[in-house]
């Protein structure tokens, strides 16, 4: 076992030493790749938003191929129709200073009336800066002279050498959200890109995990960046499923092997009772030798009832005690256990009363009438044994939401909150009287629990209204 043991713990540590360096290289990869990817996406965002808006856009090359395409015969000069039309879609003016004069010499039909005509050294120079009575203006060296070229005052924005468009900076807010929402969901497409496949591959995991425990069969496919541990999930239900298996052989050995000796017990014990019977009620033996004769019978009884209960318990364990199910009044049924209680003629030491709900007449369960009647008669007779002073009995069924319970309390003399708790969590609790040599086995309560459990119910152990010690049967009501 220890080399099998250690072999698994092997097996872990080399999933463990393979599987988290690929996870933390897939990792790093999804991160780098997403990093370049969104500084990709952002450079190119950028770059379409301000190709045309810096010094580079057409004003400036458009003043420059005007002041070129200026043709000047003397004192006339005229402009190509094509820069006209160019001009008149740009919607944009245009004047043409003289370097000599510092004269308008030429300009085109849509000049704006507040547009001077004769220009200082100084005014020359505030043009190549960009405004001219607000008007943004681009400048173009020609033959001789200056072309000036006028777009409308909220045409562009200038500032010394850059240019921008007005409506770029007007809608420079709403463009950096656009930016950081394409950012946001740029990210989570690659989150959910990136971590498909992982997902694809935790998931088998995870529900083979959960399946574990199950007892159930789990197989895994062995592939992605988890292969590693899906192998390992599919070895360790292999080996659960075969010491489930060896598990499974062992204690059908070992309730066959109580059963085999119980049989075998029973019948030499059989022949010990009935020697012992006759003998103690044989009149020609002293009186004396008559009461060892009854304690035999007593003693033997006891053990027969003992290896009764040991049997029971033992096929109730791995569940092989057939059920005979049955529709079943709960109520009927546990006060026919308490009449014959009454009818044994027990001690009168004992009275049994019954405390049912009083409109209750029927709660119906599904269930084994003897088993469910072993069940009550153990609690009955439980309290008969831990009483040895005498006690009241109460026995009664109530209804709860969707249950039945069967309480069997008593005014005895009960027991402490240490052993309570031992009852409720310890199956096998063993009770030693201290008054006597005995010691009475815990098979009662434990068959109880075990038949509870048979039928999908519980058993609840607690202190009893009256003083003494109360054990509920919870049993699932059917409807």
């Amino acid at each position: 076992m220890r080399a099998i043991t250690g072999e698994k713990g092997d097996i872990r540590k080399e999933v463990t030493m393979k599987s988290v360096p690929r996870l933390i290289r897939r990792f790093i990869s999804i991160l780098f790749l997403s990093i370049f990817f969104l500084l990709l996406l952002n450079f190119l965002l950028l770059y379409f938003m301000t190709k045309d808006q810096t010094s580079s856009r057409s004003p400036y090359a458009t003043a420059q191929e005007a002041a070129r395409g200026l043709i000047r015969d003397g004192e006339n000069c005229a402009l190509g129709q094509d820069f006209q039309e160019m001009l008149r879609e740009e919607n944009a003016w245009a004047v043409f200073i003289d370097n000599d004069t510092h004269r308008v010499i030429w300009h085109t039909e849509d000049l704006p009336e507040d547009i001077p005509m004769e220009y200082s050294l100084s005014e020359i120079a505030d043009l190549t800066l960009g405004y001219v009575r607000d008007y943004p203006t681009y400048v173009g060296d020609g033959d001789n002279g200056i072309m000036v070229l006028g777009y409308p005052r909220d045409r562009y924005w200038k500032s010394m050498w850059p240019t921008w468009d007005y409506d770029f900076i007007a809608n420079l807010p709403w463009n950096i959200l656009t930016v950081m929402l394409l950012n946001l969901l740029s990210f989570l497409i690659l989150y959910m890109v990136a971590n498909t496949g992982l997902l694809k591959s935790v998931n088998p995991i995870v529900k083979g995990i959960q399946t574990l425990p199950t007892g159930e069969p789990v197989y895994v496919r062995e592939k992605g960046v988890l292969s590693e541990l899906a192998a390992s999930i599919n070895h360790t239900s292999e080996m659960l499923q075969m010491q489930q298996r060896q598990l499974r052989r062992k204690e059908t050995a070992r309730a066959n092997w109580i059963a085999g000796v119980s049989h075998d017990i029973r019948t030499p014990l059989s022949m010990v009772m009935g020697y012992a019977g006759q003998l103690a009620g044989d009149l020609r033996l002293p009186e004396e030798e008559q009461k060892k004769a009854q304690v035999i019978v007593r003693q033997s009884a006891r053990m027969k009832n003992l290896i009764n209960d040991l049997n029971l318990a033992s096929k109730l364990e791995y569940n092989m005690q057939p059920l005979a199910r049955g529709r079943e009044n709960a109520v009927a049924l546990v006060r026919q256990v308490a009449v014959d209680f009454i009818n044994m003629d027990i001690d009168r030491r004992f009275q049994i009363e019954w405390t049912a709900q009083e409109s209750l007449r029927a709660c119906m369960v599904d269930g084994d009438r003897d088993l469910l009647m072993r069940a009550v008669s153990n609690l009955i007779q439980n309290s008969i044994n831990h009483n040895e002073q005498g006690c009241r009995i109460y026995v009664g069924v109530w209804q709860e939401e969707g249950s039945c319970v069967i309480r069997v309390e008593d005014d005895g003399k009960g027991a402490s909150d240490a052993q309570i708790e031992k009852l409720n969590h310890t199956p096998h609790y063993m009770v030693c009287d201290t008054n006597t040599t005995e010691q009475r086995h815990g098979l009662g309560l434990l068959i109880v629990r075990q038949i509870a459990a048979s039928h999908g119910g519980t058993v609840r152990i607690g202190r009893s209204s009256y003083g003494g010690l109360s054990v509920e049967i919870v049993l699932p009501a059917d409807s």
